[in-house]
């Protein structure tokens, strides 16, 4: 969920999405985003249990994919970023994936 939540752009579909349901088109002209970059950042908020989405049919028959906040409530204290980070990856330059637990730094 932290990771989810550590991009500028995701915390601003956040926002835009509290209290109301979005479609997508209206959602990428509000956070001012390309659609398919848009998906790439709703699909890490709902992987992360962030967002819902649902498909509807229009009137027109037309498929129309709307976004909401799913309810969370995050509460960060010491102890629970301290249990967060044992699930953390670090990307090094050139695409190897080290864990932070990992104190010599070796890649896994």
């Amino acid at each position: 969920m932290l990771e989810a939540l550590a991009n500028p752009h995701r915390l601003k579909i956040i926002a835009l999405l509290t209290g109301r349901r979005i479609h997508v088109s209206q959602l990428a002209r509000e956070v001012m985003i390309s659609r398919p970059l848009l998906y790439m950042h709703l699909k890490r908020l709902e992987n992360a249990g962030l967002v819902t989405s649902k498909m509807e049919l229009s009137e027109d028959g037309k498929a129309m994919n709307y976004y909401q906040l799913a309810a969370f409530t995050l509460y960060l204290s010491p102890e629970s970023i301290s249990e967060a980070v044992k699930t953390l990856t670090v990307k090094k330059v050139g695409g190897s994936t080290s864990d932070v637990n990992n104190k010599r730094g070796d890649s896994e």
